[in-house]
């Protein structure tokens, strides 16, 4: 069997191919579980059936409840307005040539539904295509070749739109939430590759058609509680098609097209959240999106660019209590983008790639966000480390999520699943699970009454369980306040915190430490190490607990701790100072290399022959320079000093062509006002960038 894969365009670079995966249904296979059928099955599933499938009036499922949710800032919550956090996984096959789940060929659905539900999957998102909803509507589902009904004997005889209303049964059963995802325009096993949401015969207006014909046949179904209007949109500049976000109604505008899907969605059921993904590409400042120039955009994964959120939001009218916004974000195995060049942390990636993209909509508590896909290869290396990076940006925040994927037969992520599609991947396992719902050493499920597990559950539980019997506000009492925050050790570069624990009527879960405004970490225990500092400087640090439920108390009272002098350097000149540059870009203004925070930098724009100038007041005698690259690196660049008030006369103090980024400390000799640092040639596309420049002497 060749793998499916998934390769994506991404910044900078063609699209690249997608590869096909050919079927072979096996003969033999695991043999069904004895127990475990689903105990109900909507109409639509039970049989004798109707061969060309059941009609949509027939087929509406009969599951109903009380488990739709609705936003609140960027919190999801229930119907009685307590938060929830959905985290799951992805099972794909229902968008591929195959028109159902991957893996029934060998695996048993039963038994690969309920595992995930043991473990603490409380949602699934599905790929489905246009095409496939299309043929639904219009009665022409077919029996799969890719079930082999030795491992699936409840599946005998049964369409794919049949199969699919059974998986619904046993997600019923299993406490298991579904997200229905659009995942292309046409069945086929690298759809996704095409950029919009049309594509030949199928039209813009069938697209929305498809949409409100599922949305009816399970609108009092409260087990599909989310719809992701269409899987990454994308396309660069110089494409056509390609996927833009302005405000016009244009029929490439991905955000009038996600507005019109999702009101004609809510128009059937107001309930259902309406996720909307991003782009590739978004304008710079000042450019439109009639330009060709490569330097004229901001570049992100398929359906990761959010940045026209902010100019241009997606408008649901009275349905915008239902609005999710749907990143995906992937590592450096899928594809070496910019930001995986240099020495990049979670830190870079953050402020240079989440923020600005997506992350900035939940720190602005402007909506929710469902990070609909992230995985891939455990490599103990650069891909695991952005994976990690993730996952406790997840876990920290409680942001929503899907992890790509369950399936073992996805070319460049791997799955939970091992090829057997019985066996986890358990290192992958271990690495997602702190990023799924657990309280009290259970896994938390988004169903009122079902556990997350089903009835005999020993590893999960319902929300009613969580919150006590579904009654309104449920735990909305936040911790106590952290209290005697003190630091009993600190170096030059690094400083430890611990205070006194907080309590909680049902029990604390964690710590959040701030550095200022800007969280730093998180702790299970009333400590915390804080590394990477800069010798010399004050920082002020507080501390909030929270609680399962999220809420979070107060911040304890601030604290204000001053790292180490460093040794045999002389004194540090440059802090605070007044600094200047030959160019800046996107507000990374050059005092922000001179300011002591280490997570703030100076940007110039995308050329060589930049420099930042510091003024140190007055002729000093230097010793040392500390040059805090970030990832956007001089390879060749100078050291200079200068008495000359006009700056028409430098002298070298320290000069390469082989730059490595990273951090430089250089050992100097010179005396003046005035320190410059010239980067003459980038060692990536992008400007040149600091992060710290510190010029040490007396």
């Amino acid at each position: 069997m060749n793998l499916f894969t998934r390769r994506r365009s991404v910044a900078l670079r063609a699209a690249a191919v997608a590869g096909v995966m050919a079927v072979a249904v096996a003969s033999g296979g695991l043999a069904a579980h004895a127990a475990g059928a689903p105990t109900a099955v909507p109409p639509s599933s039970s049989r004798p059936f109707d061969a060309a499938g059941p009609s949509a009036e027939a087929g509406e499922a009969a599951a109903t409840g009380k488990d739709w949710l609705h936003t609140q800032g960027n919190q999801i919550v229930d119907e009685n307005g307590d938060k929830v956090w959905l985290t799951g996984t992805n099972w794909f096959g229902f968008n591929a040539t195959e028109r159902v789940f991957h893996g029934l060929w060998s695996g048993n659905i039963t038994g690969i539904t309920r595992s995930m539900a043991d473990r603490g999957i409380n949602i699934v998102r599905v790929p489905v295509s246009t095409q496939l909803l299309l043929e639904w509507k219009n009665g022409q589902a077919a029996v799969p070749s890719g079930v082999n009904t030795y491992a699936n004997p409840e599946l005998k005889d049964l369409t794919t739109l049949q199969v699919f209303d059974y998986w619904l049964a046993l997600c019923e059963q299993y406490g298991i939430k579904v997200l229905l995802d659009v995942h292309s325009a046409e069945a086929d096993n690298s759809g996704h590759i095409h950029p919009v949401w049309w594509k030949g015969s199928l039209t813009g207006e069938q697209f929305y058609a498809a949409w409100e014909w599922v949305t009816a046949r399970y609108k009092d179904n409260d087990t599909v509680v989310a719809m992701d209007v269409k899987n990454e949109p994308h396309g660069k500049q110089t494409e056509s098609p390609r996927a833009k976000w302005d405000g016009s109604t244009d029929q490439d505008n991905f955000k009038h097209a996600c507005e019109t899907a999702g009101r004609r969605i809510l128009a059937i059921n107001p309930k259902v959240l309406v996720l909307c993904e991003g782009i590739e590409i978004y304008p710079r400042a000042g450019k439109s999106w009639s330009s060709q120039a490569e330097g004229d955009y901001h570049f992100n994964w398929w359906g990761g660019n959010l940045r026209g959120v902010r100019d241009h939001p997606v408008d649901l009218g009275t349905g915008n209590s239902q609005l999710v916004y749907s990143p995906h974000d992937y590592g450096p195995l899928v594809f070496q983008q910019p930001w995986f060049k240099g020495d990049w942390n979670r830190t870079t990636l953050e402020r240079d790639v989440w923020d600005p993209n997506w992350l900035y909509l939940h720190k602005e508590n402007t909506a929710p966000l469902l990070i609909g896909e992230w995985g891939g290869f455990l490599d103990d290396g650069p891909n695991q480390k952005w994976m990690t990076a993730l996952r406790d940006l997840i876990a920290e925040n409680r942001i929503h999520q899907t992890f790509w994927c369950l399936n073992p037969n996805s070319g460049d992520t791997g799955g939970l699943l091992l090829n057997d599609w019985t066996t986890w991947d358990e290192a992958k396992y271990a690495l997602l699970k702190p990023a799924l719902w657990q309280s009290g050493g259970k896994f938390v499920g988004l169903d009122h009454q079902v556990k997350l597990g089903g009835a005999g559950s020993t590893t999960g539980i319902s929300l009613a369980d969580l919150y006590g019997g579904g009654t309104p506000g449920g735990d909305t009492r936040a911790p106590t306040v952290p209290a005697a925050l003190t630091s009993p050790a600190k170096t030059s570069t690094s400083v430890s915190l611990s205070w006194t624990a907080a309590t909680d009527d049902v029990g604390v879960t964690g710590y959040d430490v701030y550095r200022g405004t800007a969280r730093i970490g998180t702790s299970k225990t009333p400590s915390y190490t804080d590394t990477g500092l800069t010798p010399g400087t004050a920082y002020t640090y507080t501390v909030r607990a929270r609680d399962a439920a999220g809420n979070t108390s107060a911040a304890s009272v601030p604290l204000q701790v001053s790292t180490a002098d460093e040794t045999g350097g002389g004194t540090l000149l440059s802090q605070g100072r007044n600094a200047w540059a030959s160019s800046t870009e996107a507000g990374n203004n050059p005092d922000r290399a001179v300011d002591g925070d280490t997570s703030t930098r100076w940007g110039s724009t995308f050329q060589d022959n930049q420099w930042i100038n510091v003024d140190l007041g007055a002729s000093r005698t230097l010793s040392r320079v500390v040059l805090d690259w970030e990832a956007a690196y001089a390879r060749g660049y100078r050291v200079q000093v200068s008495n000359d008030p006009n700056f028409s006369t430098w002298t070298d103090l320290y000069a390469t062509t082989t730059g490595d980024g990273g951090t430089d400390t250089l050992t100097v000799n010179g005396t003046g006002r005035y320190v410059r640092v010239l980067g003459q040639t980038r060692a990536t596309p992008y400007g040149i960038s600091l992060y710290e420049f510190r010029v040490y002497g007396s």
